[in-house]
């Protein structure tokens, strides 16, 4: 009776707790929406389960050696993750549409003002009291209004790596819920006739452009920036390589196997952080209600920049577009187009929308480079 005794202890129905319990639950909430709503399933999914994993009772598999902490120390806590992640994704992008139409360059990088003004939310609100974040932490917060999974992973691991789990979770969920936040808030600030704007067609990019474009961006960037070099540094050796059509084999690899082993092993690092006594707290709640004022800003900031571009310039941009700075690659443009079209079957802004979107990519990892810069120290 003994023994029975000893092993009904040992199971984790016995040594499950409540807390734990929650966090399974959110656990298979994420692999729900992954599944069965299919928002962004390719992170969703393995973090989902890396939750579940991390709070299972009686099993240490997200601390000390087990295989998920290990996970995290060997690709979150030295940020070699994310910037696999970049040199993928950089193998992925075409910066066509964006070297066709350079100004869209300024709407990318107007998006990201959400970034910069959630800081200062964060801040205003830790002095009155209301929350209670450092300027390290209020800094990986506003990473989440670029809509960029990888850099806000990174810059939460160099700068509240505490706060990594309920970061990573919140910006990935909003990436997520794109095509639910953006399209309000682009309604509202846009007329029916801004939407209904035709673009004209993009003038070919010539191979020398595309080549030639990472390297110059790279060294702008990075020798005003060091901080912003890792990130974009990745991001542009992946689309050289890309661009340049000499190592295929490196091309192919970026954009296939190696994005696909690096984003398992990255979506379970980050469910080794939903344990529930670093993510059942009050400053998830704030992180998360921080996190869609940040999207929210940054949305709503390139929805008004592009406003403003079309009154400075004779040459009309559809003010949807810059709903695309916010980097959510691509979903972001395919909800840009989604909402032109509805207005204007005629309206293909695609292409167009891909510009900016490329250009929100540079803009959170420079707008990283720069709190890394200012706060890391």
């Amino acid at each position: 009776m003994s023994q029975l005794n000893e092993l009904w202890q040992a199971t984790g129905i016995y040594q499950i707790h409540l807390d734990q319990f929650i966090m399974i639950l959110v656990g298979l909430v994420l692999l729900y929406l992954a599944i069965v709503k299919k928002f962004e399933p390719l992170l969703l999914l393995p973090i989902g389960f890396g939750g579940i994993l991390a709070n299972i009772p009686g099993v240490d598999i997200a601390v000390g050696d087990g295989v998920l902490a290990q996970f995290y120390d060997m690709g979150l806590s030295t940020g070699v993750f994310p910037l696999l992640i970049f040199l993928g994704v950089g193998a992925l992008t075409d910066f066509g549409p964006l070297l066709a139409n350079p100004k869209t360059l300024l709407l990318g990088a107007a998006a990201q003002f959400g970034i910069f003004a959630t800081v200062l939310g964060a801040v205003v609100l830790s002095d009155f009291g209301i929350l209670d974040f450092s300027l390290q932490q209020a800094a990986a917060i506003g990473i989440i209004g670029g809509a960029d999974g990888p850099t806000a992973i990174y810059v939460a691991g160099i700068l509240a790596p505490e706060l990594l789990g309920p970061i990573a979770v919140s910006a990935y969920s909003y990436m997520a819920l794109v095509p639910l936040i953006q399209p309000p808030i682009m309604r509202a600030l846009t007329t029916e006739q801004e939407r209904k704007i035709e673009m004209k067609q993009l003038r070919p990019v010539s191979q020398r452009e595309k080549i030639l474009f990472p390297l110059t961006l790279l060294l702008l960037v990075a020798l005003v920036i060091p901080s912003a070099a890792p990130l974009l540094g990745m991001f542009c050796l992946g689309n050289l390589m890309k661009e340049s059509g000499v190592v295929d084999r490196l091309t192919k690899t970026a954009q296939n196997t190696l994005i696909n082993i690096v984003t398992i092993l990255l979506g379970l690092s980050v469910g080794s952080k939903l344990v529930a006594d670093q993510f059942l707290i009050l400053s998830t709640l704030g992180i998360l209600a921080l996190g869609i004022v940040a999207f929210a800003i940054g949305t709503a900031s390139g929805v008004l920049m592009a406003k403003l571009m079309n009154r400075l310039s004779a040459s009309k941009i559809n003010p949807l577009i810059g709903a695309a700075g916010v980097s959510a690659v691509p979903m972001a443009a395919r909800v840009a187009n989604k909402v032109g079209t509805e207005a204007n079957p005629h309206n293909f802004l695609l292409m167009h929308a891909m510009g900016p979107n490329v250009a929100g990519v540079i803009g959170s990892a420079v707008a990283a480079g720069v709190l890394i810069q200012l706060v890391g120290s």
